[in-house]
């Protein structure tokens, strides 16, 4: 079976919905939402073993409607094989941990770590990996996107930290290939909101 790449997964994808620490009926009903207003990648977060359950539920969900679930928060080569073993399709780190990126590419699956400096995103590319999630994004601001464009313009970015409907649009006109978004989905206002973003204006 051939690897996916984050090019494949988000295809036109321009919002991932993050659905972190819920219980299982309620990250498959958010994720369900979420893909029937057209935002087709979700991510759970599994930093600890009792999230595995939801992530291999909303992996079942969307396997009935051919979308894709990816694992964040992934920490370590032990949680790399949960979430491999829960059907994750990809996995994401909040920091630059090469063992990590190793361990999922070794389990088939294309890995999203975190950068916050052009030093990292530099220390990544080195390792092969152009995809890369900007965290906290919130902090770094849409300027240092176009900012790290300018000497690593093949860096293709996730921004993920802080970010929500209303501010969303900033970094994608920055460059930000995707926006991932998390703790603003506790308003239910907001998937409807972000849904507009999914695809480029014409």
């Amino acid at each position: 079976m051939t690897t996916p790449d984050f090019d494949h997964i988000f295809g036109g994808a321009r919002v991932m919905a993050i659905l972190r620490g819920l219980p299982v009926a309620e990250t498959v009903r958010l994720a369900e939402r979420a893909w029937d207003l057209g935002i087709d990648v979700v991510e759970v977060p599994v930093a600890t073993a009792d999230a595995v359950p939801a992530l291999r539920a909303a992996v079942e969900a969307g396997a009935e409607r051919d979308r894709i679930v990816g694992a964040g928060t992934v920490l370590d080569v032990e949680q790399v094989a949960a979430a491999a073993d829960a059907g994750a399709r990809f996995t994401v780190a909040p920091g630059l941990d090469l063992a990590v990126a190793d361990a999922a590419a070794a389990r088939g699956l294309p890995h999203l770590p975190g950068v916050a400096t052009p030093t990292e995103a530099q220390q990544a590319l080195r390792h092969g990996l152009t995809w890369l999630k900007a965290f906290p994004a919130i902090s770094l601001g849409p300027a240092w996107f176009k900012a790290v464009a300018g000497p690593l313009p093949q860096l293709r970015f996730v921004a993920t930290g802080g970010l929500d409907a209303s501010n969303a649009e900033a970094f994608l006109q920055a460059g930000v290939r995707v926006v991932a978004v998390g703790s603003a989905l506790s308003d239910p206002t907001q998937l409807d909101a972000l849904a507009k973003l999914t695809r480029p204006t014409p």
